[in-house]
């Protein structure tokens, strides 16, 4: 007796369409074999089901079951199929199924079906004719017995299978690509042949190597191979790195060193740790040599040199991976790989190109692709990313390399060139840039073929079912429908349709129709002319009438029916009239206008449904104005809010020339800010808005034509949808070979759907004249770069990732190849002729605008210069002396005729207005330099020399011998004076900055004023640009976030994981590479802002759109990250900084000018060198010897170990370490060994980028050299050689060379004054104003502050510095800043102050408060209590006191374990639980 499978299997877990089909399965017999390793499962089922399935169950079944027990699981099954099957659409239906079964049998057998011609004569005759062959010979009599067991056995079938033999024939491509195989063989065995016989050549000799791998001491010999690098030489053949899976003892390998390390160990040897990757595995290298050795192996084994190596294959001990260790020998060996060229005569030009900007889809960058294309001799290349427009600014980087290079040689062949002339030269190439843009079709209106027809017409709304998607492949099985007059359901018509062929399994799940119920019905030839009879004279009316129309006309056109429908689409209709819906499927509109819905996806259910919907339409619309159909389609435009909602479709957009660049700017902006929804949108109103110089083609298989084609589109719409484009594009088979693979796709079974696809697009273009160009789609630019993009789309969760298409860049002849199909003439026409057309009707244009476009602000030159001299006057009196004026002067006439001016103006009025509100504003990097920017109020930092200065008579002194022996230190480090004059205290002032820091001795170096404006005032700061250049012309600076090599190797990692892989961490490593750098999302620079001159347009510049396209925000940044066009427009950088606000803090709290803080304090000093100022000992504070704990730039344990170091003993010593300190090499392994060794004190060590230049030109060398030199050396850019000799040439020590070269990044010294200024008037309120410092800096700078750990009193907070130090190496980054924050806390405890306990009605949100000598903590130290929390506690407090924690819960919505925490810590008092008890209470006291 047959049981249901889930009774023989009960709990077994399948999921997806396979537990669909086990609920139409039963299980016949269960039988297992003797010796209990065969379980047999016999099936029947009403339903066919995929092999693919049986095996996935047969799997299910023994690891759910039988995990642990050696048996192995085999179902039978058979099918009991329905009449409508016959063995021609069984085999169709079926045919996916039978090949994975043979394949599964053998590969022989699989290829054989694959390839043979299958037809039927007669309705239960097969004729298989098979590709004559040996092994078909063989195996005829087994595929038979397959195919009879499958079709008559398994599915019930009468099946006669007669079978032939024919020719096998070669077209012409294969036989190409045959030919160009067996010439790539020969040129792989004469390379290899040459390369044994050069590397035997060289082996015959032998002697001992250069670099002696068993420590021998005595001089080694030369090698007799000049290759060998290390080591002995050798001979062995080598193999590929993946075949290394254990120790195997000694292996030989050949490769690409893709990374190299060294580490200096005892006994004078280093071990060198290097990655060689084959291209199919990686693997590490790891050699111990004497420290001699290394300067002649480091550059031997540079990263991307190629070598052969022969070593024993080890587990490491260390790092507990395989790699190869005991290194018998290295040598040069020259790149295997074989690059790819393109030898046509006439070339392609690759129209459709996706890089790393693209949405996370493209793996190549633009300029590798920009490159490639050139070299390959392509005319032109097409830079076509999903919605974006971000690679153009590296694509043209790439451009202009190649015009530069193609400049110096034609400079080179002809000498007698002009300056002029060269300009006009330019590479025989150009970057055509565009957009695979997101397109949505709102021309097309609610009413198709309107004639102006009344609301009161007849109408028919009706439903159809059908067994698929494609009109033309598929077939109707239900036919539903409702007559509406005068608003009336008059008539209904109902009928099912014999398909005559099976439903699918799928469809009879939706629908519940199955074979059964329409293998007696009438035929549609039966059905349709009684259905259109029904409709005579009636305005058809469907739910997505597009799909329901294109079946009843293509089957209207297949019987010869002629007729001309008018339709309406309630979809349509819905978004018009329902705008607030997100989507609107049948039922959820249904739903918005009060239908039920019954039987959903019955046909004549979902039209009665459906006309109930039309009615109440219609009267929304006579509500509206609306009486007929003209007026729908004039008044139902879609809105911008509809278009959001429409689905999108591919179209690639090109930029043809400047005109046409600056509107597609402008449609990406706008589809960004108005149109984006998940992707943005650019619908076809708005791109004909902007359609001057531009080209729009239709794109991949996602365009619309493509679309319209594979559902079996009607002739009037496709003509629609062809006018609209330019140009048409078709794309190899593989690309869209996916579709085969989709069961939904019932139009494209096979490859030759798609050629046939691609022919009718071909046809298309022929018939209505627009060129069809063939392309790429390239997203990767190598065939074996596909791993990268399988990687990323399966960390993205595509289920379909590891399918990847072949998607690269490909050659002339390789897409010739392609299309052969479509006739050599017309390949050539589709990849050649056509492309170059469209290259040609394409302006070679640069991406970003040239020139320089400042702000203009009316008189700023004369404004900028009344300022400072009006300043200048007020400090140094009426007559300027001669080094002051002539400083401003020649700085004056270097800013305002490099047209500087108005970056001088906009940051004065910025600063003066954030002073004005009582803010101060530190300066940032090296704008200190300028003595105009000091003198128009932007920087405190005065660049002069040092020089005395009298405030009341205004005595200067800048030459007495006294103040000379400060140059190049600071003014305040001098010491005290009295007027000679008038005997008032000299103002001791000075940096002695040289102001070429800041803009070059030419004015050739582009200026940056950046501000640190307080972190609470920053907003308001940059509210004010808007002020001063009015609303729109200011945007935030855009930044692009991309794949970080740490997110990377997570994806890469987890590929493998999750697909049971292992690989080495150093093949990992490879493959991260080729995965960073890819664009994840957009955001905005902390505190850049762009500024637009008055009447340009932004997008003549750059596209812009919202950070991380946020519509939720205002904000409006560069679409292009900043820098791209950094050097176009004024960028200002208004930062957030803590410094300002904690002094804003501390005047408040103190009523003390932080200004009025001399910078040659003398307890303030000693904080850099002792504790005493702050009346403690090191022992009180866990042996910390400085006092500078807190003090911003100098408070870290790194900077505090320099300090002991360097011994500082003047405020210019301090801006030195600051420099030090900032700098990236400057102090580790430099200036420190340096120092240590006595080579420089912490006065001579390059600290600072002013030093190089400064020492430079007293050594004699030019100072434009200087500059230029500092520059490269600041940047981490190193020293040319040239260099190198002139300053050897004019004595500069080696010490020095040698520190130039370690450097990578440097710090100017007008920075480093800046921020030391405001740290030691910070350092002066933490002696003078102790309670205040405290305050404010676990207001504003403690960035994980604990009420718990810190407040409850010193012991509690020793106790768990105790814990924290016995678990330093294992902190997590918050508890490391909590133990940085308890050393301020312990060091406030030592100096005798305490912590208030917090309380509820009084304690602030998020500022510390000073209460009785005692500091009260914020309540977002609470643990749990965040910054809306805390707020919500103070406003509570403000409505009245709390009668219970229950009170207290609900009004701030504080969680009870936050609460019960509060409670421990006795923050609550005495208030009660609830205030049921708060009542009883009351009560018993009165």
């Amino acid at each position: 007796m047959n049981k249901e499978f889930m009774d023989v299997f009960p709990g077994l877990q399948i999921s997806g369409e396979l537990a669909d089909l086990l609920e139409l399965v039963q299980v016949t017999r269960v039988g297992i074999t003797k010796k209990k390793d065969l379980l047999r499962v016999y099936l029947v089922s009403s339903q066919w089901i995929h092999k693919k399935h049986i095996f996935a169950l047969e799997q299910a079944i023994k690891n759910q079951f039988f995990q642990n027990v050696e048996i192995q699981i085999k179902i039978i099954e058979k099918f009991q199929l329905s009449r409508q099957y016959t063995p021609e659409n069984l085999l169709e239906v079926y045919h996916s199924s039978i090949m994975t079964e043979l394949r599964e049998y053998s590969v022989f057998l699989c290829n054989l079906f694959q390839t043979a011609t299958i037809s039927f004569p007669e309705a239960e005759v097969m004729s298989l004719e098979l590709v004559d062959s040996v092994i078909a010979h063989e195996r005829e009599e087994e595929l038979l017995q397959i195919l009879e067991k499958i079709f008559c056995e398994r599915c019930g079938l009468n099946l006669k299978i007669h079978t032939g033999y024919k020719k096998q024939e070669l077209s012409r491509a294969k036989e190409k690509s045959e030919l160009k195989i067996q010439q790539q063989v020969r040129h792989v065995v004469e390379r290899t042949q040459l390369g044994e016989h050069l590397e035997k050549k060289a082996g015959k000799k032998e002697g001992k190597t250069q670099f002696q791998s068993q420590g021998d001491d005595k001089k080694s010999k030369k090698p007799s191979n000049p290759d060998l690098i290390y080591g002995k030489d050798f001979e062995d053949e080598s193999i590929t790195i993946s075949s290394i899976e254990g120790e195997i003892g000694e292996v030989t390998i050949r490769g690409m060193v893709q990374a190299f390390d060294m580490r200096e160990i005892r006994n004078e040897r280093t071990i060198l740790i290097f990655q060689v990757t084959d291209f199919t595995d990686t693997i590490t290298i790891k050699i111990f040599v004497r420290n001699e050795q290394v300067p002649e192996l480091k550059p031997a084994l540079k990263e991307g040199t190629f070598i052969k190596l022969k070593g024993k294959t080890v587990i490491d001990t260390f790092d507990h991976d395989l790699t190869i260790a005991s290194v018998w020998g290295i040598k040069k060996i020259r790149d295997f790989r074989q690059s790819r060229s393109d030898n046509s005569p006439m070339k392609r030009v690759e129209l459709h190109c996706h890089t790393k900007m693209s949405d996370m889809d493209g793996v190549t960058d633009a300029g590798t692709l920009v490159k490639r294309a050139y070299e390959w001799g392509h005319p032109a290349i097409a830079i076509t990313d999903h919605g974006v427009v971000q690679a153009f600014p590296e694509a043209n980087h790439a451009m202009e390399d190649i015009d530069g290079n193609f400049r110096k040689k034609y400079k080179e062949e002809h000498p007698d060139a002009t300056k002029e002339e060269l300009k006009q030269v330019s590479a025989p190439f150009k970057v055509i840039y565009g957009v695979e843009a997101y397109l949505v079709d709102d021309l097309k209106g609610i009413v198709v073929n309107s004639k102006k027809q009344s609301l009161d017409h007849p109408y028919v709304v009706f439903d159809l079912e059908t067994t698929g998607f494609s009109p033309i492949v598929d077939r109707i099985i239900e036919i539903g429908g409702v007559r509406v007059e005068n608003g009336q359901i008059t008539k209904r018509f109902s009928s099912f349709v014999n398909p005559q062929v099976p439903i699918p399994f799928k469809i009879e799940n939706l629908t519940g129709i199955n074979d059964g119920m329409v293998v007696d019905a009438p035929l549609i030839e039966t059905v349709l002319p009684e259905f259109l009879e029904f409709c005579e004279g009636a305005v058809m009316v469907a739910h997505n009438a597009g799909f329901d129309m294109s079946f009843i006309e293509q089957n209207s056109e297949r019987q010869g029916i002629q007729n001309e429908f008018t339709s309406v689409d309630t979809v349509a209709m819905a978004r018009f009239l329902l705008p607030g819906l997100n989507r609107f499927k049948l039922d959820t509109v249904a739903k918005a206008v009060g239908v039920p819905l019954n039987n959903h996806h019955r046909a004549v259910d979902d039209a009665a449904c459906t006309a109930d919907i039309f009615v109440r339409f219609v009267k929304m619309l006579r509500d509206r104005g609306i009486e007929d159909l003209d007026a729908l389609n004039e008044q139902g435009s879609i809105s911008e809010n509809t278009i959001k909602k429409m689905p999108t479709y591919h179209a690639i957009i090109l930029a043809a020339s400047e005109v046409g660049r600056v509107n597609l700017y402008r449609l990406i902006s706008e589809t960004h800010l108005k149109y984006y929804n998940r992707r943005p949108r650019v619908s076809k109103s708005l791109y004909q808005k902007y359609q001057e110089g531009l080209i729009i083609g239709s794109a991949c298989e996602a365009g619309e034509l493509y679309q319209a084609i594979v559902r079996g589109a009607p002739e009037q719409e496709i003509t629609r949808l062809v006018d609209f484009y330019d140009y048409l594009e078709i794309q190899p088979l593989g690309n869209n070979a996916f579709m085969i693979r989709k069961e939904d796709i019932s139009a494209v079974n096979s490859e030759e759907d798609l050629k046939e696809i691609n022919r009718k697009i071909v046809k298309l273009g022929e018939k209505f004249n627009k060129p069809v160009v063939a392309t790429c789609d390239v997203h990767f630019i190598e065939p074996q770069d596909e791993v990268y993009r399988r990687i990323i789309m399966a960390g993205k969760g595509f289920s379909d990732a590891d399918d990847q298409a072949p998607l690269y860049l490909r050659t002339t002849d390789e897409m010739l190849e392609e299309f052969s199909y479509l006739g050599s003439e017309k390949a050539e026409e589709v990849v050649i002729t056509n492309t170059q057309k469209i290259a040609d009707m394409v302006d070679k244009i640069s991406p970003i605008r040239a020139g320089k476009f400042p702000p203009i602000i009316e008189n700023s030159d004369q404004s900028l210069r009344e300022i400072c001299y009006d300043k200048a006057h007020e400090l140094y009196g009426e007559e300027l002396p001669e080094i002051v004026e002539s400083r401003l002067e020649r700085e004056l006439n270097s800013i305002i005729s490099n047209g500087y001016a108005v970056m001088y103006i906009i940051a004065q009025k910025l600063v003066w207005k954030s002073n004005e509100d009582g803010y101060l504003v530190g300066s940032r990097g090296s704008v200190g330099s300028s003595f105009v920017a000091t003198m128009s109020g932007i920087t405190e930092v005065n660049p002069l020399s040092p020089h005395y200065l009298c405030g009341e008579c205004h005595y200067v002194d800048f030459d007495s011998q006294e103040v000379k022996e400060y140059t190049g230190r600071a003014g305040c480090d001098m010491p005290d004076k009295k007027c000679p004059k008038c005997g008032a205290q000299l103002q001791k002032m000075g940096f002695d900055i040289p102001f070429e820091t800041f803009l070059g001795f030419k004015g050739n170096k582009e200026p940056d004023i950046d501000l640190n404006f307080s972190g609470e005032y920053q907003s308001k700061a940059h509210k004010y640009t808007e002020v001063i250049f009015g609303a729109g012309q200011t945007f935030r600076a855009g930044t692009i976030g991309t794949l970080a090599e740490k997110t990377a190797f997570g994806y890469v990692k987890n590929y493998y994981e999750e697909r049971g892989t292992r690989k080495r961490n150093c093949e990992i490593d490879r493959i991260v590479k080729g995965c960073t750098g890819i664009r994840r999302t957009t955001g905005q620079h902390p505190g850049g802002i762009i500024v637009l001159p008055f009447g340009e347009d932004i997008n003549s510049f750059t596209p812009v759109q919202h950070p991380a396209n946020d519509n939720n925000t205002d904000i409006i940044t560069t679409h292009f990250d900043y820098h791209s066009i950094d050097a176009n427009l004024l960028k200002l950088d208004i930062l957030g900084h803590d410094d300002p606000t904690m002094i804003r803090m501390l005047e408040d709290l103190t009523g003390f000018d932080a200004q009025e803080v001399p910078l040659d304090e003398p307890h303030v000093m000693s904080l850099f060198k002792s504790t005493e100022a702050l009346g403690i000992r090191p022992d009180d504070i866990r042996g910390c010897p400085l006092g500078c704990l807190g003090i911003p730039e100098f408070g870290t344990e790194f900077v505090i170990q320099m300090l002991l170091d360097t011994k500082p003993q003047s405020f210019s010593d301090l801006i030195r370490i600051s420099g030090l300190s900032h700098g990236t090499d400057v102090w580790l392994g430099n200036a420190q060994t340096l120092i240590e060794e006595g080579n420089a004190t912490i006065s001579t060590a390059i600290c600072t980028r002013d030093d190089i230049m400064i020492y430079l030109i007293n050594k004699g060398l030019d100072s434009e050299e200087s500059f230029t030199i500092m520059e490269s050396v600041r940047k981490g850019k190193g020293l040319k050689p040239e260099w190198e000799a002139e300053m050897k040439k004019h004595d500069v020590p080696d010490w020095y060379i040698w520190s130039c070269k370690k450097i990578k990044y440097m710090f100017p010294k007008a920075h480093a004054a800046a921020y030391v200024m405001m740290a030691y008037r910070i350092a002066y309120y933490k002696i003078f104003y102790p309670l205040a410092y405290y305050a404010a800096y676990f207001s504003i700078r403690a960035s994980a502050f604990s009420y718990e750990l810190m407040c409850l009193g010193q012991e509690r907070l020793e106790y768990y510095m105790n814990d924290y130090e016995k678990r330093k190496d294992i902190l997590s980054k918050k508890e490391q800043d909590t133990y940085k924050d308890m050393k301020v806390v312990q060091e406030m405890y030592a100096r005798g102050f305490e912590f208030e306990q917090v309380d509820l009605y009084s304690a602030q949100a998020h500022r510390f408060q000073i209460v009785d000598n005692k500091l009260m903590p914020a309540l977002d130290t609470i643990e749990g209590l965040g910054d809306k929390a805390a707020d919500a506690v103070v406003l509570a407090a403000r409505d009245g006191i709390f009668l219970s924690k229950d009170d207290f819960r609900i009004r701030t919505k504080v969680s009870k374990t936050v609460i019960d925490l509060m409670d421990d810590m006795g923050i609550f008092g005495d208030i009660p639980e609830s205030n049921q008890i708060s009542l009883f209470d009351f009560a018993s006291n009165s």
